[in-house]
This record gives structure tokens, C-alpha cells and sequence, in this order.
């Protein structure tokens, strides 16, 4: 097994521990919503330290249920991904262009000196 496959198994297993040990430990077991977003916690805690706290603004655009908020999110983060994948993706063409590029150069003076040497013995 190659050092990058071990290295890709080592962090895909360590991904999936983060994903089940939370729910494997109970983390969370005492609240209402034991999964809830960092938004939510921050507007509990805020209202509980200042309750006649007002936000300086309102969201631009409030979504009419929970579901479509989470397909926006869901949307924002595949665009994301996208976006690096690409870049990550273009980057990794042209260093293999590069190289081969290097490569082929490297590859042309030696051809050009054995041409000719041998045009030389005749």
C-alpha cells in the first residue's frame, strides 16, 4: 500500500470518527435541540446575558421554513467546493503540464547530440 493511500485511509478514518463519536457519546443528550447550529446557541446565550439586546440589522433574506434554509446552505457549500476543486484541479494541470513540458525539453538536446554524433561517425 502506497504512503498516500495509507495517508488517505488515516484521514477518512478520522472524518468518520468525528462524525459518529458525538452522536456515539451522547454529546448533547441534555438539550432540546442537542444538534443545533452555532447561530442558534449564540442568540440563546446572548438573549440570556442581555435580554433587551436588538441586532443592529435583520438578514436580507429570511427563508419561509427551516428545510429551505438548509438547501440554501447545502447549495453555498457544494458551490464552495466547487470553486476549490476547480482551482485545486487547474493548479494540479498545470503543474503536470509543466513537468512534461520539462520533460519534453530535457528529452530534445539529448536527441539533437545523438544526431549528431552520428553524423559525425559517417
Amino acid at each position: 500500500m502506497s504512503r498516500n493511500t495509507k495517508i488517505n485511509l488515516l484521514l477518512l478514518l478520522a472524518v468518520a470518527a468525528l462524525a459518529v463519536l458525538p452522536l456515539a457519546l451522547g454529546l448533547g443528550d441534555h438539550k432540546k435541540e442537542p444538534f443545533a447550529g452555532s447561530d442558534g446557541e449564540a442568540e440563546t446565550a446572548i438573549t440570556e446575558i442581555e435580554p433587551d439586546y436588538k441586532p443592529w440589522f435583520s438578514p436580507l433574506y429570511e427563508p419561509p421554513s427551516g428545510e429551505i434554509e438548509s438547501a440554501l446552505f447545502s447549495l453555498q457549500a457544494a458551490l464552495g467546493a466547487g470553486v476549490l476543486a476547480y482551482y485545486f484541479g487547474l493548479r494540479r494541470g498545470r503543474r503536470q503540464g509543466e513537468q512534461r513540458a520539462r520533460e519534453r525539453a530535457s528529452e530534445q538536446p539529448a536527441a539533437g547530440t545523438a544526431e549528431e554524433s552520428t553524423a559525425e561517425g559517417t
